[in-house]
């Protein structure tokens, strides 16, 4: 999906340890040709085989993300819910971790959501938008109509994330 990007950091690293700009406005807009008025950063903390999502917000309270393992590694999910983009439904993934030290911007209208597959993770992502629980919602992270292919067969879930939703019930998220 065209719109979800991998962002590859440039890193310094020599005997000492490594350095890196982890967010750069100026270099943002130049690698992903988007100026994002980031408004909150989140620190989620997980252990193995802990899956949170498929979470996304309703407008006006839209919210586009980037995000990135500061520890440990995840496989994270972004899925289409603009209901006139030719990808809607679909979703795309890729492997975040402290190693590879990429990064994945998620425009909004997307549902985010990850599976922690080391024994523990730190994720940090920054939001284009608060949060907001009158506009959240969740779908289910095993709707069949996505058939995402995750790599833990047996995730442990919130009970918010238990009760997510089908994409066929989900309120339209935008354009």
């Amino acid at each position: 999906i065209s719109d979800v990007l991998i962002l590859e950091p440039e890193v310094f690293e020599d005997e000492r340890g490594f350095f890196f700009e982890s967010f750069s406005r100026e270099r943002f807009a130049s690698q992903a040709g988007i100026l994002a008025d980031f408004v909150q950063d989140n620190h989620s903390h997980s252990r193995r085989g802990v899956l949170r999502g498929l979470h996304y917000q309703l407008a006006p309270m839209a919210q586009g993300k980037l995000v990135r393992v500061v520890r440990g590694e995840v496989f994270d999910v972004a899925v289409d819910l603009r209901p006139s983009s030719v990808t809607f439904g679909r979703w795309t993934s890729a492997v975040l971790s402290e190693s590879n030290r990429r990064q994945l911007w998620i425009p909004e209208g997307f549902a985010h959501g990850f599976v922690v597959t080391s024994d523990a993770a730190d994720v940090l992502y920054k939001t284009t938008r608060a949060y907001s629980p009158a506009h959240e919602r969740c779908i289910a992270w095993n709707d069949p109509d996505l058939e995402i292919s995750w790599p833990e067969c047996a995730p442990l879930l919130s009970p918010k994330d238990r009760g997510g939703g089908r994409l066929r019930e989900a309120p339209a998220v935008g354009t």
